[in-house]
Formats: C-alpha cells, sequence, structure tokens
C-alpha cells in the first residue's frame, strides 16, 4: 500500500497548475480594461515572483547562475522562433530607403548604446571591463519576442506604418549583431584588454566571417525551403497542406547548419523569414505559417517570463542603488538618446523618431546572451550582472508595456489623419 498522504501536493503538479494560473491571470486581467496585451509580459513576471514567495517550494527552472544550460536552450528557441516570425511579418521589402532607418540603429545607435552601458558598469557598477563590455552587449539589442505590440501586423495585413516597419527590422537583425561584443567580451575576459592580441582575429572572425555567413545561410535556406514548400513537386507543393511543422523545421535546419559553419544563426533565421516571405509572397501559407510560429513564441515565452519571475526575489538579492541608477539610465537615456542621435536625418518625423527611440525594450534576447556567455566563462562579477539585467527586463516590460498602446494608437490617429 502507497504510503504517501493522499492530498501530498507534490511540488512538481503544484507548480504546473500555479504556472497555468499566472498565464491565464496575465493574459485575462489586461482585458478588463483594455483590448490590447502588452501588459502581460510584466504581469507573468511579478506573478512568477508572487507565487514563489506564497509558495515556496514552486521550482520551475533552477538558478541561471548556477545552471544556465537550461535557460541557454529555452531562450535560444524563444529568440529563433521568434526572429523568423519577424523576418516572416514584412510584406514589402522595398523602396529600400524605407531600410535607412533601421540601419542606422544598428550602425549608430547600438555601438552607442553598447559602449554608454559598458561605460556604465565599469565607473559606476564597479564591473571589469570583460563583464562592463558583456553587459553592454546583453542589454543593447531591441528584444524581438517583447516587443511584438509595436511590430508591423501579420502577413497580408499590411500594417506597416514607419516606425513598425523600422522596429520590426530593427528587432530582426540586431539580435544577431549584438553577438560580436559578447564574443569581444569573452575575448577580454580571457586575454585581457591589449587588442594587438586580438582585435584582428576578433573583426575578421567574430564580426565579418561570421555575419557573413549568418546572411547567407539564411537567404540559400529561404530559397530552398521556399521551393520545397511552394514549387516542387509541382502538383502536391507541402503548402497546399497548411501544416507549419514543415517549415518550422527548416528554421532549426537553418539554424543549426548555420551554427556548425560558425556563421550567426540568429541573423540566419531573420533572413530566412525575409527570403521565404518573398517566395509566393500571396499564398495564404504565409499567414498559417505566422500564426503556427507565433503560438510557439507565446508558448515559450510565457514558460520563461514565470521563471524569471520566480528567480526575482534571488536575482535581486544583490542589487545596489547603482544598479537602480544604470536600469533607469539605459531605459529613460541612453536608449532614447542614442535612437534620436542614430535617427537624425532619416525621413522619420519627431514623433515618430521620439517613439522608435524610446520602444526599444530589453526580454529574452538578454537572458540568452548571459546565459551564453555564462555557460562559457565565469565572470568575476556575473551575480551583479544578472541582478542588473532581470532589474532592466522587469522595469522595461513595465514602462513599455503600460504605455505602449497609448503611444501606437497616437501615431496610428496620425497616420489616419495624414
Amino acid at each position: 500500500m502507497n504510503d504517501d498522504a493522499f492530498f501530498s501536493f507534490a511540488p512538481y503538479h503544484l507548480t504546473l497548475a500555479l504556472v497555468g494560473a499566472v498565464v491565464v491571470a496575465a493574459r485575462w486581467l489586461p482585458r478588463l480594461v483594455s483590448s490590447r496585451e502588452p501588459a502581460a509580459a510584466p504581469l507573468m513576471i511579478l506573478m512568477g515572483a508572487g507565487a514563489v514567495l506564497l509558495v515556496p517550494q514552486m521550482a520551475l527552472m533552477p538558478d541561471p547562475r548556477e545552471a544556465p544550460r537550461a535557460w541557454e536552450l529555452v531562450s535560444e528557441l524563444t529568440v529563433i522562433v521568434a526572429l523568423f516570425g519577424a523576418g516572416m511579418r514584412i510584406d514589402s521589402l522595398r523602396p529600400w530607403r524605407r531600410w535607412w532607418p533601421t540601419a542606422r540603429l544598428l550602425l549608430l545607435t547600438m555601438p552607442l548604446t553598447i559602449l554608454a552601458v559598458a561605460l556604465m558598469g565599469f565607473w559606476l557598477g564597479g564591473l571589469t571591463v570583460a563583464g562592463a563590455l558583456l553587459l553592454g552587449a546583453v542589454l543593447a539589442p531591441t528584444d524581438p519576442v517583447l516587443a511584438a505590440d509595436v511590430q508591423v501586423g501579420p502577413p497580408h495585413e499590411g500594417e506597416e506604418h514607419p516606425v513598425r516597419f523600422t522596429l520590426t527590422t530593427e528587432a530582426a537583425l540586431n539580435d544577431g549583431l549584438a553577438f560580436p561584443f559578447v564574443y569581444l567580451g569573452l575575448i577580454v575576459a580571457a586575454q585581457g584588454v591589449a587588442p594587438e592580441s586580438w582585435l584582428a582575429e576578433w573583426l575578421a572572425l567574430d564580426v565579418i566571417y561570421r555575419i557573413a555567413v549568418g546572411v547567407l545561410m539564411g537567404w540559400v535556406g529561404g530559397r530552398l525551403l521556399g521551393l520545397a514548400l511552394f514549387r516542387l513537386p509541382r502538383n502536391a507543393v507541402l503548402a497546399e497542406t497548411g501544416s507549419g511543422v514543415v517549415a518550422f523545421a527548416g528554421v532549426l535546419l537553418c539554424y543549426g547548419s548555420t551554427e556548425l559553419v560558425e556563421g550567426y544563426g540568429f541573423i540566419a533565421v531573420a533572413v530566412l523569414g525575409l527570403t521565404l516571405r518573398r517566395v509566393e509572397e500571396d499564398h495564404h501559407f504565409h499567414r498559417r505559417l505566422h500564426d503556427f510560429s507565433e503560438s510557439i513564441e507565446h508558448a515559450l515565452t510565457a514558460v520563461l517570463l514565470v521563471a524569471l519571475g520566480t528567480m526575482l526575489p534571488l536575482l535581486l538579492a544583490d542589487l545596489d542603488w547603482t544598479h537602480v541608477a544604470i536600469a533607469l539610465a539605459l531605459i529613460l537615456v541612453v536608449r532614447p538618446v542614442a535612437g534620436w542621435l542614430g535617427l537624425a536625418g532619416s525621413d522619420l518625423n519627431r514623433r515618430s523618431r521620439a517613439v522608435v527611440a524610446v520602444y526599444g525594450v530589453r526580454g529574452i534576447g538578454s537572458i540568452y546572451y548571459l546565459c551564453y556567455a555564462g555557460s562559457h566563462m565565469e565572470f568575476v562579477n556575473e551575480a551583479q550582472i544578472w541582478s542588473l539585467v532581470a532589474l532592466v527586463i522587469l522595469l522595461s516590460t513595465l514602462l513599455h508595456g503600460f504605455s505602449v498602446g497609448w503611444a501606437m494608437d497616437r501615431l496610428d490617429t496620425d497616420s489616419d489623419r495624414d
């Protein structure tokens, strides 16, 4: 006879029930005051923190500082799906002048943000040079997962306001372009700050080669996947089956093969989405594939956000006033100013420039980069970096999540008036 109590409340089943309750509540509560759902992300984090305080035995995922691998894998898959989905949303790439604000954000705003955050981390936060570089790289990219509310609509909806187009394309590409600076932090941690010992190799390998291979593999993968889905065999194309599993498998194939040849898989899957969307552009399968990948993205994101909430009391234990100052400076000063400067001379009007500059939300991508670095090398200030990154994600989702609906409504109203 089983000696276990009838109502044993197994921690595993309790965790599943609490996660389900948190996700349902976070999605449902905003509907009481608005038809939008941007507030769901911060609510999942806060409710996850509340749940673990009420039920200490709740354990969704291990401490990322001690076991980063699980977090790295889940966040990696989430970002992959989100980047592919961001590429799929773009209905039209032309005119090419539309890309000018995106290029300025990638080439000017992101390096300025990395530099500013690294300097604050070093001078104000007391981090090592390697830790400061890593912090800048981790917090610089606009997250493709949590920034969905400011992105363009699904395929064939045509909601491509210049602001939405710019933020979507920035989120699709800057995660991969931040990777060279993550490697730079790892290199400095291993070899020191003297650039003569690593600068040439870093530029040739981590900047030029990996980016070029990522773009090439994404383009080739998109063309081949397009042939398999829409063209061959002509009398029984896979796209007519309506199943997104094969296309999703193609995303994994593209990402994995790109990483095998030492390219940036994040860039590859974003380019894959952009390229595949150009094949049979009006086919209904693009919308089905987008919806399928979005469902996977939402499920993985919910798990990660609730898990981050459960870790929040532990991660914020090492928090001090300098972390709060850096986090607020990044969200309220650094990104807005760097974005405004980067967009100077673009076709965007003042209000559009302000929205693009402000709404660079931080989230799942930051978790992945920090876990990736933590699984490859032990940093001196790792606990402090985790505290700061967790605080930035929380503040970013709160400030952006509760205000983005109003900001985008104003832009859409101005667009309709014009």
